[in-house]
């Protein structure tokens, strides 16, 4: 039988070794989703770094990185936020070639849409802020949008009137779960430790508490030049463990999926306003996202008013989606800060480096967040393009407030 990752992806572990850890790295990164494989990923490609390991509570990509919506754009409104997204996008872009794996990248576009007098200045605004900052985008108006999504409701005679919408063409979707398996495939041949099962409980630190040279494992102390810590909401958790808080609060955040259907769907169409994202994935399923639940919570599950609000307002949008059967649901956990936007830096704790606070971004800027985290932790510095977002904004104040700014969500 061929263990060909083309041939048979329904069976990841044929691709990586399961080893079992060593006594000490160079690096240890902590969560083996999409950042943490990804910052393996560029220490090795990048900086010549491969003495790492990865290391999971679960089974690599069992959190957000299986559980998202997979919309990838970079259309931000701030210059930080754009250009990061912006870089992750071009990465996207090379990937599929750079992971040797067909995870069905798809730039089928972005539409925002636009239901009031305000949305309209917003988006604007956004589009010639883009178009100054290299990244494409449109103003598009109801029967432009109409032309690129016919299933949309674009009648002047509804609730939630689209007055028009932002174009993202070069953005789209890609498939989350075969993303995590091309780049653990490239990191376990680059001699990467990809560690699954094993839960970190505790820190090695030195006697004054100030510099962390290892953590300790349900498999055992495990030993480290350096340690990134990648595990979206239970960061805070980890750190807590050294006193150190972080400006965090988790929240779940759901999405569902229909039966399969026959394509009818070209494009992503987002609406902050009704909030609600809808997409159809390639076996045909419409994939629908809504906003957080409001309460704080790591349970990957959430509300049943959150789903019922997420299929009043895809119906608003497109009402033959009234007869489609959903299929099942499910959530993430969100980390999200004050300024809804990530954390990718070092730490007061010597030899603690962290990349977490993405929200709803995180699918998204993969890439990005990788590339930025491995020259953090090779070099100790930030990379230009993370700078901005440094632990200590916080605290002078340089905060990069993407709420609502960008259609954040999602």
């Amino acid at each position: 039988m061929s263990h060909d990752p083309r041939a048979l992806p329904e069976h990841p572990e044929w691709l990586w070794r399961t080893p079992e850890p060593k006594s000490s790295y160079d690096i240890v990164i902590v969560g083996a989703g999409g950042h943490g494989l990804a910052t393996a990923f560029y220490l090795a490609r990048q900086h010549g770094i491969t003495n790492v390991a990865v290391l999971e509570r679960g089974w690599l990509a069992g959190g957000n990185m299986a559980r998202n919506t997979t919309i990838i754009r970079s259309n931000y409104l701030l210059e930080e936020s754009a250009a990061l997204y912006e870089h992750a996008l071009r990465l996207w872009e090379t990937w599929p070639d750079d992971l040797d794996y067909d995870f069905l990248f798809s730039q089928r576009g972005v539409l925002n849409l636009a239901h009031t007098l305000q949305d309209v200045r917003d988006s604007r605004r956004r589009v010639f802020s883009n178009q100054l900052g290299g990244v494409d985008a449109e103003w598009l108006t109801p029967d432009e949008v109409a032309k690129i999504c016919p299933i949309i409701n674009t009648s002047s005679d509804t609730r939630y009137p689209v007055l028009g919408a932002t174009f993202q063409p070069r953005a789209g979707i890609a498939k989350h779960d075969h993303v995590a398996w091309a780049l653990a495939r490239q990191c376990d041949a680059m001699g990467i430790d990809l560690i699954q099962g094993c839960e970190v409980t505790g820190f090695v630190t030195s006697p004054d508490g100030d510099r962390v040279t290892g953590v300790h494992t349900s498999k055992g102390t495990i030993n480290a030049g350096r340690i990134g810590l990648a595990a979206a909401g239970r960061t805070s958790v980890l750190t807590e463990q050294l006193g150190l808080r972080l400006p965090i609060q988790s929240h779940p955040l759901q999405a569902l999926v229909s039966e399969l259907l026959e394509p009818i769907h070209p494009t992503v169409v987002m609406s902050n306003h009704v909030h609600v994202y809808v997409s159809q994935a390639h076996k045909g399923e419409l994939v629908l996202g809504a906003g957080v639940d409001a309460y704080n919570s790591y349970t990957q599950r959430g509300s049943i008013p959150v789903i019922e609000h997420q299929m009043a307002a895809a119906i608003e949008l497109f009402p033959m989606f009234a007869r489609a059967q959903v299929l099942r649901t499910w959530a993430g956990i969100v980390d999200v800060t004050p300024d809804a936007s990530p954390v990718i830096s070092p730490t007061p704790i010597e030899n603690l480096f962290v990349n977490c606070g993405w929200g709803t971004g995180g699918f998204k800027a993969t890439p990005a967040a990788g590339w930025t985290f491995a020259h953090t932790l090779a070099t100790g510095a930030a990379h230009s393009l993370n700078a901005p977002y440094a632990l200590d904004r916080f605290v002078t104040g340089a905060l990069i407030d993407e709420h609502g700014a960008a259609a954040v969500a999602h």
